[in-house]
Order: structure tokens, then sequence, then C-alpha cells
């Protein structure tokens, strides 16, 4: 059996499972995926290992909902398996994607079905993949942020809806031509959630 490799184990399908192993010496990063069993129908058993490029450094220490505007926060690369060249281009963009893993949302808490949007029962109840809470099968989250500098192994970010310690898994930059193609719409509901959130 092949020795256990450090990083992110995300589970799909019904025999799920997430769990943490820090990143260890200047090794690359090892992605694994195994075949799913396409000859079934009931599900897929399938493993994605990912090492964490760095963390995020905020003053927010809890997950609130609002007023992420305020927050300036730092993603720091992992120096041993990173050096500033990782980086060297970006500067010139205005923001940046950032894909990260809420590593602290408990098993008991993630939601795959439908439920109220904040719990809030005057909103309509919308399937998991229909909002976009923290409590999600695989625990990724996406934000688009603000560059406001970019020095070394750091990137310092605004508008980052991340809190401190958070592991990050990737950086994109924004290009416009990734924007929505055609004219974009939402139900109401999501509009007035996301009042006040930034």
């Amino acid at each position: 059996m092949a020795e256990e490799q450090p990083g992110l184990v995300l589970g799909v399908g019904e025999t799920s499972s997430v769990r943490w192993r820090p990143a260890l010496g200047r090794e690359s990063p090892q992605r694994s995926l195994s075949e799913p069993d396409r000859s079934t129908t009931k599900g897929t058993q399938m493993s994605i290992t990912m090492t964490p490029i760095g963390f995020v450094h905020s003053t927010r220490s809890e997950a609130t909902d609002d007023a992420w505007d305020t927050e300036t926060a730092t993603i720091r690369l992992d120096s041993s398996i990173f050096s500033p060249e990782s980086l060297q281009g970006l500067d010139p963009f205005s923001h940046v994607e950032i894909i990260y893993w809420f590593d602290r949302v408990a098993n008991d808490t993630i939601t795959s079905g439908a439920r109220h949007p904040r719990g809030n029962e005057l909103w309509p109840k919308v399937g998991i993949f229909a909002q976009r809470g923290k409590n999600r099968p695989n625990r990724i989250g996406l934000t688009t942020a603000r560059i406001l500098k970019v020095e070394g192994l750091e990137v310092r970010v605004e508008g980052l809806d991340a809190i401190d310690q958070t592991p990050v898994l990737d950086i994109k930059p924004y290009m416009a031509e990734f924007a929505p193609r055609g004219a974009t719409y939402q139900p109401a509901w999501a509009t007035e959630l996301m009042t006040g959130y930034w």
C-alpha cells in the first residue's frame, strides 16, 4: 500500500470523507484521482488529494456573515513549495479569484439537500447547489477579491470572505473574458441575502 501523502482529502459520494494532513517538506503537491466505478448508478466513490498552496492571514477569526469589504487579508504561500516567481505577473491584474477550503465546518453540519438560506424561513427552501453557504458537501469556497499588493510570497487583498488560517487551494487572476456572457439574473431572496454582505 502506498504511503499516505500530506494534503486535503476530499471525498465524493456516499462514502465521502474529508480530512486534513499538513504539507511536509519541499515535495511536489500530490494529486491523486482514482477512477470511479461507472457501472453502478448508486453514487461514485472517488477521493481527491490536494495540498494547500498557502493560508489566509486576517484579523477576522470568526465566520460572521457580513461586512467583508471592511476586511483586508493576506494570502501567504507555502515557502517550502513556492518561490516569489509563482506570483510573478499577478500585480497588473485588479482582482484575483481565490479558491479555499472551509476547514472549520463540522461533518455533522454538512448539507446535501435543501434548506432555507441562513435559516431564514422568509426565504424559500433551496438546494445546497442553489446557494453559496459554507456547509457544502466538499466545503469549497470561491471569492473574487481586489488585489491591494503583491510582494514576495504574499498577496494582500480586500473583500475575501475567508477567515484567518483558512487553507487556500488556488489563486487565479480575474480576467474580464471569464465573466458571464450575456445578461445575469437572480431571485429576489439572493439579492436580499447579499445586502450588507460586502
